[in-house]
């Protein structure tokens, strides 16, 4: 049975940048590309399909068996036909976005757990770096 999380200073700030986050414009529009693209068989046929091909390529590379060159031009066309699909090529783009936005925030709470205070830019280094782009808002 869970138990509740007990509400302190550190769950109500956790609880308001869990809502300034759900705020975030372009949160907002990853989420809607992502919510296309499971309502959309034609894209998720065509990810799954690379998925499980780039799987088997991987699989005889790391058993050092040998890939055929047209096993290669295959996937390399239904790659490209997947980023030609804009419904699969924005959840694709939406995936990359959500995964910066939480490494930015991981990285913030970890420098901040490691030093005990709130980090300064040049700490955080350049994955953020100060333009916004991560989602950080610097």
């Amino acid at each position: 049975m869970p138990t509740p999380i007990e509400e302190n200073p550190v769950t109500q700030k956790t609880r308001e940048l869990c809502q300034a986050i759900v705020d975030l414009p372009n949160l907002r529009d990853a989420r809607q590309r992502i919510d296309a693209f499971l309502s959309n068989d034609t894209a998720r046929g065509q990810y799954e399909s690379l998925i499980a091909k780039g799987q088997t390529l991987q699989e005889k590379q790391q058993n050092s068996l040998p890939l055929d060159g047209t096993e290669i031009a295959d996937f390399e066309k239904q790659r490209d036909a997947l980023l030609a699909n804009p419904v699969a090529r924005g959840f694709l783009d939406a995936q990359e976005e959500l995964h910066h936005l939480q490494h930015s925030i991981q990285k913030y709470v970890a420098k901040t757990l490691e030093t005990g205070r709130v980090p300064t830019a040049e700490e955080l280094g350049d994955s953020c770096g100060g333009h916004g782009g991560c989602g950080c808002n610097h």
